[in-house]
């Protein structure tokens, strides 16, 4: 294989490279860090480029792959880190104004694994300010340019990591999902996006949004790498009550099982649904077919009101995490932001726990569809990439507030807490990339992978 494309590899075949000496970590990274260089500018990807630091590791990881020894396979491997996650002695925004200069002084955990694991961080991609927007255009940093046309979003919150991606920035990036933060700009940058069964990953070093709904997850450029990143990140942290225990597992391991003889739930569409995201999402089912699996449809009763009481209970964490911060610092916040956060001062306790029962009874009511199929899927988005700071957007003749429409059917798993993945599956009409959800049972992150790779299979030799 030549390395004229290598900024396009997969993790695997740019390990073995490394591994062979066929290839350099240094030479990597510094086309990785030129590239950069050229398109951050116009792009806004990256919100710090960690240039020395990225090149002294690059340095030390070749010593190392080169005497033999390999820390994992993601030993060399350059990952951006959405800039909500604490980087030692490198700043941590959140996007924000009012924290453009902070510098942690510690590492969140998911970056320990990546550095202990010999990964190399090569920079903080940009957010929409503090994770509070599926959009994604609202960062003092300016919003990250969707590559597929530069008058859309690029979807949020993690839309730096998206773009960071879309445009062979990084081999793979680390986001956060409150709502569909890492799901949503996965489904517009043509990507592949998980959100881990809650407690999966610690959140330890992570700027909250809000405690029980942020989830922290991989995106990468194809399945495997996905799993194969996942299976790094996950692990139970005393330093994150939230976390469950568990062992170490090798999510890649069914992903050449097939599906023949599985059965699929696909979730019943809402009005609102853009005829050309149905129309990739019917292709895909057929797909699912063609590959030996049953389709039953299924609705979730009540999804209004699970709806709702996702929305409450953002609403009132996210203000409780920032009331301080609205007291100590008047300015300094986009302003849209800052009216969702004050909105949250308005919801009752009263409202909130009944959000939480709803919250059980909802997640019950998912756990019981899934004990009569394998998976369910839907499309990550309803639409495709609106206009950047477009606020009403019009679907099928009908015009909806952009919000309502982003999450609607990612922002469920965030309340629930099941896993969830999305992966590409078509463009539209005018070039503009089309995601697809799968979501499990809690803690089947590989079962999802199984159903992902197959269908990307499929997809990729059409």
């Amino acid at each position: 294989m030549g390395t004229e494309n290598f900024l396009k590899w997969d993790i695997e075949t740019l390990s073995k490279a490394f591994a062979n000496k066929t290839l350099s970590p240094v030479d990597v990274m510094e086309k990785l860090l030129m590239n950069i260089e050229k398109d951050n500018e116009q792009s806004n990807t990256y919100i710090t480029v960690l240039k020395e630091e990225a090149r002294s590791a690059a340095k030390q990881a070749e010593l190392e792959i080169g005497q033999g020894h390999i820390k994992s396979i993601f030993h060399g491997v350059p990952i951006a880190v959405k800039d909500m996650i604490d980087t030692k002695d490198s700043r941590t925004t959140m996007g924000s104004q009012i924290f453009k200069d902070r510098i942690p002084d510690e590492d969140a955990t998911v970056v320990t694994k990546l550095k202990e694991a010999g990964a190399i961080i090569i920079g903080k991609t940009n957010t929409h300010e503090f994770a509070y927007g599926a959009s994604g255009d609202r960062s003092y940093f300016g919003p990250p340019v969707n590559p597929f046309n530069d008058r859309k979003m690029a979807g949020g919150s993690s839309s730096g990591s998206g773009t960071a991606l879309a445009n062979n920035l990084c081999y793979a990036a680390l986001g956060t999902d409150t709502g569909g933060s890492v799901r949503i700009p996965a489904s517009y940058m043509g990507i592949v996006g998980m959100k881990p069964s809650f407690g999966r990953v610690s959140k330890y070093g992570v700027f909250p949004l809000a405690w029980t709904l942020d989830h922290v997850g991989p995106m990468t450029r194809n399945v495997k790498d996905n799993a194969l990143l996942l299976k790094l990140l996950v692990g139970q942290d005393k330093q994150d009550p939230f976390t469950l225990p568990s062992e170490a597992e090798d999510f890649t391991r069914m992903l050449n099982a097939g599906i023949e003889g599985t059965r699929i739930g696909v979730l019943e569409l809402s009005d609102f649904v853009a005829d050309e995201v149905r129309k990739e999402f019917e292709q895909a089912i057929q797909h699912f077919q063609q590959l030996g699996a049953t389709i039953h449809v299924i609705k979730v009763e009540e999804y209004d009101k699970l709806l709702a009481a996702f929305r409450t209970t953002m609403q009132a964490e996210a203000y409780a995490v920032h009331a301080e911060n609205i007291n100590n610092y008047p300015d300094g916040w986009d302003e849209e932001v800052k009216n969702r956060i004050v909105s949250g001062e308005m919801v009752t306790a009263k409202a909130y726990i009944e959000a939480q029962l709803i919250k059980g009874q909802m997640t019950q009511n998912y756990i019981n569809i899934l004990k009569d199929v394998d998976v369910v899927i839907s499309p990550t988005v309803p639409i495709v990439a609106a206009d950047v700071n477009e606020r009403i957007v019009k679907v099928n003749g009908k015009e909806y507030p952009i919000g309502i429409v982003l999450n609607h059917y990612t922002g469920p798993l965030n309340l629930t807490g099941l896993p969830a993945l999305s992966l590409p599956i078509g463009v539209s009409e005018s070039g503009l990339p089309i995601g697809l959800q799968i979501i499990g049972r809690p803690l089947s992150e590989a079962t999802i992978y199984r159903f992902a790779s197959a269908l990307e299979s499929v997809l990729n030799n059409c």
